[in-house]
């Protein structure tokens, strides 16, 4: 039997491409660790920001978002800042990882996260 033959994909080859997907995922994974996405509520007094992973780097909160009789507001706003900056992650999660997933057949691999 001739190698090749029969419609019977290229062992090296199809290695070869798995290699590299790996390495534009972990390429991508990098980047996203690096790049902050930043999220708001309360028309800016509370802003939060993570990483393109969703871990929280930064909060910051306005002295006028405080009201020591009312942390229950505060407490909503930290977590609509946290939630609008990590809904902006996974939105860029999607722009890098989609891509190499459709690479992959769209059908995902066990253990990774699309």
């Amino acid at each position: 039997m001739i190698p090749g033959d029969g419609g019977q994909p290229d062992m090296q080859q199809l290695l070869q491409q798995a290699q590299k997907m790996q390495q534009d995922l972990a390429e991508a994974q990098q980047e996203l660790a690096e790049t902050p996405v930043e999220g708001s509520s309360g028309g800016g007094l509370v802003k939060a920001t993570v990483n393109g992973a969703g871990e929280l780097k930064g909060l910051v909160i306005d002295p006028k978002a405080v009201d020591p009789d009312d942390t229950e507001t505060l407490a909503d706003l930290v977590l609509a800042a946290v939630r609008d900056a990590s809904a902006g992650a996974q939105e860029l999660q999607q722009q890098k990882l989609g891509p190499l997933a459709q690479g992959l057949g769209g059908g995902g691999i066990p253990g990774l996260p699309f």
